[in-house]
């Protein structure tokens, strides 16, 4: 177990843990702030007042790129079952965006420096004059932060040592978590875990596993996930683990795969194609699920008979990991017991950790993006030459 609620097999390898647990134990004696919105510690900068205004609203739609609405976006699908408002989610430059019925709609606008491109075009087109808003960015002369002037819209501030791929358990997050009736208290689990040494010690084993896969020319992560409501949830980790560890020529190339519908077409590539990959298995217990129609079933397929679509896709996930322990298939697997805050908050924390880890074991800034940065001034200089 890792914790209560998440079963966690780790990776079959033989490590050296000594650098990964020397790494952990600087960590816990350096005051990271990035860490502290992790814990129950960390202060809002908004405040029950901007909660009480706006909790009547049941249509949200926030709009924003990248870490300041990937991690939202997993909460919210994660979660579901729990939210009975209406959520929609800007994340790209997309046509037509504009849906009809927006009547009464709150938009948060979510950008850290307050000058993302997409954001800005995205909050352009979709705000109305008489739209109520909330924009959460940084304390600065930004482009976004003088249209909420404009607008005389709420903001709310973006604490500038937290970047945005690591703000999920922020204000980023937990602003709209909480407009939806979600309990932002329960998502803090660092404390807990630190002192946990069930926890701790898979975590090092995990990240001193994970070098010695990339050591040995193995990069890619491909996550084989069983559970449709986590998908947003590894777009946030895509990112994370992407954008802090992809510098120097070193990192590693995560990528999500759709579980049991990729059986039938990358499967064969991950059993018996050039061998650069690692895996994750991720699933969900849930326990409300359809059953196999009787009535309809064939006689040679009796084996079905009274099973459920969640013990036939659990039975898909052991027979994949069996067949890659045959085949000495390196993976690591999650088992998820209970769909709720503190589950969730202690999968951010367990990924958060172990990047800020291989961060510091491969000697890469886990906390910068510099080739990004490129891009968008390259596409502003595009952009002045139009104009």
């Amino acid at each position: 177990m890792l914790t209560k609620n998440i079963i966690f097999k780790n990776f079959v390898l033989r490590s050296n843990i000594s650098k990964a647990k020397k790494d952990f134990e600087k960590l816990k004696r350096t005051e990271i702030e990035v860490l502290n919105s992790l814990s129950l510690k960390y202060s809002y900068s908004f405040s029950k007042k901007i909660i009480k205004k706006y909790k009547n609203f049941f249509k949200l739609r926030i709009i924003g790129m990248g870490g300041s609405i990937l991690g939202t976006e997993a909460i919210f699908s994660f979660l579901r079952h729990k939210i009975k408002k209406k959520f929609f989610f800007i994340s790209n430059l997309i046509n037509n965006p504009i849906k009809k019925n927006e009547s009464k709609i709150l938009n948060l606008v979510v950008s850290k420096s307050g000058n993302t491109l997409e954001t800005i075009s995205n909050s352009n087109i979709l705000i109305k004059k008489n739209d109520n808003n909330i924009f959460i960015t940084e304390n600065n002369n930004s482009y976004l932060n003088n249209l909420a002037n404009k607008l005389k819209a709420d903001v709310v501030l973006h604490n500038n040592y937290i970047g945005g791929r690591y703000s999920v358990l922020s204000e980023v997050g937990m602003l709209p978590a909480e407009l939806v009736g979600l309990n932002p208290k329960k998502f803090k689990r660092l404390n807990f875990l630190i002192k946990n040494k069930k926890f701790t010690d898979r975590l090092i084993k995990n990240v001193a596993s994970t070098i010695n896969l990339i050591n040995n020319k193995k990069y890619i992560s491909v996550i084989l996930n069983y559970d449709e409501k986590s998908e947003n949830l590894f777009k946030w980790y895509q990112q994370l683990v992407a954008e802090s560890l992809g510098k120097k020529a070193k990192g590693i190339l995560p990528i999500i795969s759709t579980m049991p519908k990729d059986n039938h077409s990358l499967m064969q590539f991950y059993l018996d194609g050039p061998q650069k990959n690692f895996f994750t298995f991720f699933h969900v217990f849930d326990k409300k699920t359809t059953k196999i129609n009787i009535k309809n079933l064939l006689s040679s397929h009796k084996y079905l008979k009274n099973r459920s679509l969640e013990e036939i896709l659990y039975s898909q996930k052991v027979a994949t990991e069996k067949i890659f322990l045959r085949k000495k298939i390196p993976f690591r697997s999650f088992e998820i017991l209970k769909r709720d805050e503190e589950t969730l908050g202690e999968l951010f924390s367990f990924f958060i950790l172990e990047t800020i880890l291989l961060g510091r074991a491969l000697r890469v800034n886990p906390f910068d993006q510099p080739s990004v940065e490129l891009i968008k001034v390259e596409t502003k200089k595009i952009l002045l030459k139009k104009y």
